[in-house]
């Protein structure tokens, strides 16, 4: 593993397998269904996908201006058709990633990966209110869609939650028309990270700019596509979280740094170097932020990543004594790198078509239901208490209040 950015390789591993020719189909059994796990705020959600141009240069095409895909989930209305968890280009491939031997070598074909709906609805009406802001930055190499159980039910507890494909990084982003980049950027050196983790940031102080036109009545889409009704005038902007996994923790706390309108901000398991430590690590924040970390195994040892452990990623342990602001070390005993990402209940579904081995390397041991009230619970509870002022009971340093997770001091 890279220990330069250690939680880099998994995310990788997918880029390169996303890219792959389509595997056959099966026809000895009917392919398996995943149900996504129902929403627990009390909010309907709604969803829309926003296309941004920036008159920035690709720093990846020069030749072309930055362009993004944006996921926009929101409390609303209980209107509209359920959304699709993957369209068809990103359920293929999905299946190059599941019949993968080297991650989860299911027969192919076994799993209808289109099938799966979120609990989201395209379109609807916004519910009346000032609802605060979070934006989130997937892995490197990975994928948004990849990540909307979490950003799903974030929303349904009275967030509006910006998901952000950084183009030509992320395994694959869909723009409209049916054009498809996929991701180019798979093993860029650390140059190439420090380029990578400097766009990110950008792109993330780009969609904020955006999302302060579209509140303004204003409409960002590139095509001039229709806005749900309300959104506009709904968000509360003097009130902005920030988060991401991996390579997109990084990027939450750099963002933090060079953009004080982000107020709050979460890293999950993502190592904080590409060239050099980043500014987040040397100089800390003086605004709220939380790392949370899973188990890794390191020369025949299991690791907890967590601002203790130095050897395997130090740039945590640096990071801590210069954080100024409220902080926090979540760690959950038995994750992988991956549980922190929709395939913690989609692999935990597949029961037997994934071998033990194979399960264990992609999400680890933890109880997959556990985990994912403990994330949800977690996540939301941290921006409720930094955004919204309230609660803050979950974050004492008394007993844990989830199984398999504790704070480490």
């Amino acid at each position: 593993m890279n220990r330069r950015v250690p939680a880099l390789v998994a995310g990788v591993a997918i880029a390169a397998t996303l890219l792959a020719p389509p595997a056959s189909a099966s026809a000895e059994a009917a392919p398996a269904k995943i149900t996504m796990p129902a929403l627990t705020g009390h909010y309907p959600v709604g969803t829309t996908d926003l296309h941004l141009i920036d008159a920035r240069q690709d720093p990846w095409f020069p030749a072309e201006k930055r362009e993004l895909m944006v996921t926009v989930t929101y409390p609303a209305h209980r209107d509209g058709d359920r959304a699709p968890w993957l369209t068809p280009t990103a359920a293929a491939a999905m299946e190059q990633f599941a019949v993968s031997p080297d991650l989860l070598g299911v027969p192919p074909g076994s799993v209808e990966w289109t099938a799966t709906k979120r609990h989201t609805r395209t379109g609807a009406k916004a519910l009346r209110g000032d609802w605060p802001v979070v934006v989130f930055s997937h892995g490197f190499g990975s994928m948004r869609e990849l990540n909307a159980a979490l950003t799903d039910d974030l929303a349904s507890r009275g967030y509006v939650v910006v998901s952000v494909s950084h183009t030509h990084e992320a395994a694959l982003v869909e723009f409209p028309g049916g054009r498809v980049v996929v991701g180019s950027v798979t093993e860029p050196g650390p140059a190439g990270m420090k380029t990578a983790l400097d766009t990110r940031v950008a792109d993330a102080r780009f969609v904020l700019d955006q999302l302060e036109r579209l509140d303004r009545g204003e409409n960002p889409d590139a095509e001039g596509d229709p806005l749900p009704r309300g959104l506009a005038g709904a968000l509360d902007l003097s009130r902005v979280g920030v988060y991401g996994h991996s390579y997109g923790g990084f990027t939450s706390g750099e963002t933090m740094y060079h953009d004080r309108r982000f107020d709050a901000g979460i890293n999950v398991d993502g190592g904080m170097r590409s060239d050099e430590v980043g500014e987040v690590v040397k100089h800390g924040l003086d605004r709220p932020f939380m790392l949370v970390g899973a188990d890794f195994e390191v020369d025949g040892r299991v690791v907890a990543h967590s601002h203790l452990e130095t050897g395997f990623d130090p740039t945590w342990g640096q990071f801590w004594p210069n954080q100024r602001g409220w902080k926090r070390d979540l760690h959950f005993d038995g994750a992988a790198h991956l549980s922190f990402t929709d395939l913690q209940f989609a692999v935990a579904q597949l029961g037997d078509l994934v071998a033990p081995d194979k399960r264990k390397g992609v999400i680890g041991t933890i109880d997959a239901q556990r985990s994912m009230d403990a994330q949800r619970a977690y996540f939301g509870g941290f921006f409720d208490l930094h955004l919204k002022r309230r609660g803050g009971w979950l974050f004492d340093h008394g007993p844990v209040r989830h199984p398999d997770t504790r704070f480490i001091v």
